[in-house]
């Protein structure tokens, strides 16, 4: 029996990839970067920005990285009006989720302020335990972050899911031992998800709920 469903955010629980490829494509412009293209950017959906940034610019200096990041915090806090919208159903299946008395967590490449204001600007903070972010732990797909949500829940590994749209959320939770859910209507092609095994493969977010509802579970 599951007891904590740790969801990836972006991509899984909201609907922000077009605004992420936009505040990147900005960035890169206010630096005189060659913009990035639009599958460069989703491929890099989900890691922490230092390491985002880096593998769509290898070999770039800290101070670059660092105006890099600067500038892409700046688009997509507060400059670019793209709309990032939470996918249909997400908010009724977590609150119901969270009623029904599963422990709900995040685990995101978001940093903690960016995390914190569309917790916040969605209203569902309150329904997480626990979140880490890859700017306070280390970026996916490294297990830590799993780790410290498993570790400050007290659940184990075989009891949670690690939900998520792309390999990298998919890699850690196996390195970490958690099942994986895939969502197929995030960032990343549903079959390069597929190698790493998940229990489960949602093409809209509700199909979560049915399936624990199912019992199959």
């Amino acid at each position: 029996m599951y007891k904590l469903l740790i969801f990836d955010w972006d991509g899984t629980v909201i609907d922000s990839a077009a605004r992420i490829v936009s505040s990147v494509s900005r960035s890169a412009l206010d630096l005189s970067f060659e913009p990035p293209t639009v599958d460069a950017i989703h491929n890099i959906i989900g890691l922490g920005l230092p390491e985002a940034i880096l593998t769509l610019y290898p070999g770039l200096d800290s101070v670059s990285v660092d105006r890099m990041r600067e500038r892409y915090a700046y688009h997509y806090l507060s400059a670019d009006t793209t709309p990032a919208t939470l996918f249909p159903g997400a908010k009724a299946s977590l609150e119901s989720l969270r009623n029904k008395g599963f422990r709900l967590a995040v685990a995101t490449g978001k940093s903690r302020r960016g995390l914190d204001r569309v917790l916040s600007d969605t209203g569902l903070g309150s329904l997480f335990e626990i979140t880490r972010c890859a700017d306070e732990t280390t970026s996916k797909p490294d297990p830590h972050m799993l780790h410290e949500i498993l570790e400050g829940t007290g659940v184990s590994p075989d009891q949670a899911l690690m939900i998520g749209d792309t390999e990298y959320d998919m890699e850690m939770g196996v390195r970490a031992g958690v099942p994986g859910v895939a969502v197929s209507y995030g960032a990343h092609h549903i079959s390069r998800l597929r190698p790493y095994n998940p229990v489960l493969e949602i093409n809209h977010f509700p199909e979560l709920e049915l399936w624990l509802d199912s019992g199959i579970s």
